[in-house]
């Protein structure tokens, strides 16, 4: 076995314990500890299993033991190292494997977790008397930065260490991290910060979010070995449509029954509970299979994750929260169900099997339909290729920068000008003017003009001195109870009858329901039995048959790298010999038929159908902008007396359905829609206002919690567009919409992906007029026959695709 060097520079008792285990130190963690010694912060990036938690505690250990002295002269009650999670899970799980060599060198070092199950005396506890060492998340972190006190609890901070921060980065939690982060570094300038990260496309991207503490150095941990990646060749046909790939389900099982273990990553928390129960419905094994979403309730969850750790479950059916970081070593087989959506989601997913960085990661993919297989193939090449998504960089959301505002004055006053150059060493915000600064700050103090009047918005006050303070301990008091900016749907809980308690569904699907129905929920099929306050009472049914709870949230987007691979594909004869042969097969009968979309411009199909007339498009640029395409196109073809009747979007492709054709199909598609008919419909559509009140939430202009009650979605729902409407009436040029705005650009609109796809196409559009559906419209016509195509129009629409190439029975089965 290896031993460690001996000029390692680690303390005595960190050496022995490295020795007993047969272990090296590896040169990235031996990097990243030269580094900090050297005074500065370190962004380390290496591959899943490549010892990153480990070395971003080493300089944290090794300042902490002397020579087997214990805590190496550091004050007890004194907090030394923060450590900053994006998944509650995962500050438990490197808890409980930092003490295990704690234990084992027998240090006098407290290492406690700190995230929202945590008690709220334990909480209070750790305020008066830090641990060493604290493992918590940014809502945490901007909890205590809002105590008087948070000077002095953070005043002897000498680590700040960032785990997954690709996963923070990118998004609003990453703007109020940054933002915490630059308050650290002005109440402790001497802390320096370590960032753990998956390998990155771009790291000195990644490196600009720890810059507030200074320079930043980058370690490379290496990419670590190739990952072993198959895809599911289905022992059934490979639908043409459909998202839950039921037709997979027993070679999933078989796959599961021939690992130790397995997870299985689903895309969504609806998926996950379809695939468990038909799992569990062919689980004549009788093999240990759990499930693990974020509605389920944390009992349940913490239950899932202690079986993983001693390795006695076979398989987990889970979501992106268990995307991240747990060190289950065990696991033999990574399973995709469902396309990926992105590259570096799936590495990350990858990454989880085996967990050890010189032994190649197993994955399965399994795609639910044939564009799937599409994606699937563009992905699993590109990652052998060593391929990352980029994220693109993104300004800091005014919203978050609004509840900051209000957290740092909960903890003191402070003077504008100074805030304004604390707030601009946070990345996202380093390109940020005083006059936004101060907008959002009059906001935060008086609502705006607008609302300027009413005494609830009132918050800060400035006094003689140009200090800003809170105007009382309520505000303070409600800042507390709503920080964070992940805005989930309204909750309610479930309960079994005279039972415990399941976990948690969106308010509106249970709106849907009547006493009696069925639904399937934390891996079980449940009776509605109506609702006590604010829980829904239900008791186990012996059905099998039920609706599945549907969720707002979750739903990943195509990844635009991964868009653009699989336009390569299409592209590409060569590549497409690697598919499936049905999935070869209907991309022949596509080319005999029509065309192939090409990597670089737009493909539109007409066809008539039933009566109407069809407009079928691929610009492969995700569901969120394929809907916000549609809405416009539908705009302009009434205008051109088109009387479209509506349209469906998938991730791949669009369609849109009228009573009169399409004379001129491009300048349908010109890059002029982005603006008036953008601003019109803008101004009719309530996704703008479900933006706002998500943005309003953040910012905290309307409060979901209140001491002992929180409001319900109805409430907030009605308060925020009651507001929206005032706003854009009144103050139209309000900071939380313009903070609407950009959201819509990059969010649920995903405008700016779309301006992007129209300047692509611009003298790119290859419009094919057909007399029949083509056979890769097909998967998007079946979507719309989900109200509109049933029984003997579904053979018929299929026998339509097929009729060019297939004459025979057989021919027609091998093909559907």
């Amino acid at each position: 076995m290896d031993t460690p060097p001996q000029n390692t520079g680690l303390p005595g008792p960190l050496t022995a314990w490295f020795e007993t285990r047969g272990w090296r130190p590896r040169p990235h963690q031996l990097a990243v500890l030269e580094r900090t010694r050297a005074g500065g912060s370190v962004l380390l990036t290496a591959p899943t299993g490549g010892g990153k938690t480990l070395a971003g505690f080493l300089p944290s250990l090794c300042d902490l033991i002397v020579d087997g002295d214990g805590d190496g002269g550091f004050p007890d009650g004194k907090l030394h190292t923060l450590y900053l999670s994006p998944l509650k899970a995962l500050a438990v799980d490197v808890r409980r494997n930092l003490e295990e060599p704690i234990t084992d060198m027998g240090l006098p070092i407290r290492v406690e977790s700190r995230t929202g199950d945590t008690p709220q005396s334990r909480r209070q506890r750790q305020r008066r008397n830090p641990p060493h060492m604290l493992l918590t998340t940014p809502e945490q972190l901007a909890l205590l930065l809002s105590y008087r006190d948070g000077g002095r609890y953070f005043s002897h901070l000498r680590y700040v260490v960032i785990d997954e921060l690709h996963a923070l980065a990118a998004n609003k939690r990453g703007d109020l991290l940054a933002l915490g982060l630059a308050r650290l570094a002005a109440m402790a300038p001497t802390a320096r910060q370590i960032g753990l990260s998956a390998t990155v496309a771009e790291p000195d991207q990644m490196a600009r979010f720890l810059g507030c503490a200074g320079p930043v150095s980058i370690v490379d941990g290496g990419p670590g070995p190739q990952p072993d990646i198959s895809i599911l060749a289905a022992s059934t046909r490979v639908p043409w449509a459909g998202h839950m790939t039921l037709h997979a389900m027993a070679d999933v099982y078989r796959a599961i029954g021939e690992q130790r273990t397995t997870l299985v990553f689903v895309n969504t928390r609806a998926q996950a509970e379809v695939v468990f129960n038909n799992l569990w419905r062919l689980n004549d094994d009788g093999l240990a299979i759990a499930l693990h979403h974020g509605s389920l309730a944390v009992e349940q969850r913490r239950k899932v994750e202690a079986a993983m750790v001693k390795g006695s479950l076979r398989a987990v059916v889970c979501t992106s929260t268990l995307d991240l970081g747990i060190d289950w070593g065990a696991v033999d087989l990574v399973i995709q169900v469902g396309a990926p959506k992105g590259l570096s989601r799936l590495v990350q997913r990858i990454g989880r099997a085996n967990h050890r960085l010189d032994e190649p990661s197993r994955a399965l993919l399994v795609p639910s339909n044939r564009f799937e297989v599409l994606e699937c193939q563009a992905a699993a090449s590109a990652v052998m290729e060593g391929e990352l998504d980029g994220e693109a960089s993104r300004r800091g959301g005014l919203d978050v920068l609004a509840q900051h505002i209000l957290g740092v004055a909960c903890g003191g006053p402070f003077r504008a000008g100074e805030l304004y150059e604390e707030v601009r060493r946070a990345s996202p915000y380093e390109g940020l003017s005083r006059d936004t600064f101060d907008a959002v700050l009059d906001y935060v103090a008086t609502g705006g003009y607008a609302l300027r009047q009413y005494e609830l918005y009132a918050r800060l006050v400035r006094d003689s001195d140009g200090y800003h303070h809170v105007t009382g301990p309520r505000v303070a008091r409600q800042y507390r109870l709503n920080v964070g900016t992940i805005v989930a749907e309204p909750m309610i809980n479930v309960r079994l009858h005279r039972g415990r308690n399941l976990g948690q569904i969106e308010e509106w699907f249970i709106d849907q329901l009547v006493v009696g129905d069925t639904f399937a929920f934390a891996g079980e099929i449940l009776r509605f039995e109506g609702m006590r306050e604010t829980t829904a009472i239900v008791s186990r049914s012996p059905g099998r048959e039920a609706k599945v709870p549907s969720y707002y949230g979750g739903k990943f987007p195509l990844s635009t790298y991964l868009a653009a691979r699989v336009r390569d594909l299409l592209a590409d004869p060569k590549a497409q010999g690697k598919l499936p042969g049905p999935v070869r097969d209907w991309l022949s009968m596509q080319r005999r038929r029509s065309v192939l979309p090409g990597p670089d411009g737009l493909l539109v199909e007409t066809f008539p159908r039933g009566g109407k007339h069809y407009m079928v498009c691929y610009p492969f640029e995700g569901r969120l902008a394929h809907q916000t395409l549609g809405m416009l196109l539908t705009r302009r073809m009434e205008r051109a007396g088109c009387r479209p009747f509506g349209f469906v979007a998938s991730e791949y492709a669009l369609a849109v359905w009228s009573l009169n054709q399409v004379r001129d199909v491009a300048p349908l598609f010109g890059e002029d829609m982005l603006g008036d008919d953008l601003e019109e419909w803008l101004a009719e559509s309530n996704l703008m206002k479900r933006t706002f009140r998500n943005v309003a939430l953040i910012a905290g202009l309307i409060d979901r919690r209140h001491p002992g009650q929180e409001k319900t979605g109805r409430q907030m729902t009605f308060s925020s567009d009651l507001i929206y409407d005032v706003l854009r009436k009144y103050e139209p040029g309000h900071i939380l919409l313009r903070a609407t705005q950009a959201d819509a650009a990059t969010g649920l609109l995903d405008i700016g992906r779309l301006s992007q796809m129209l300047a692509r196409i611009q003298g790119r559009i290859d419009t094919r007029r057909l007399e029949r559906v083509s056979p890769l419209a097909v998967p998007l016509m079946l979507e719309i026959g989900k109200e509109a195509v049933h029984g003997d129009s579904m053979e018929e629409l299929l026998s339509e695709a097929a009729e060019d190439l297939i004459e025979d029975a057989s021919g027609l089965g091998r093909l559907i």
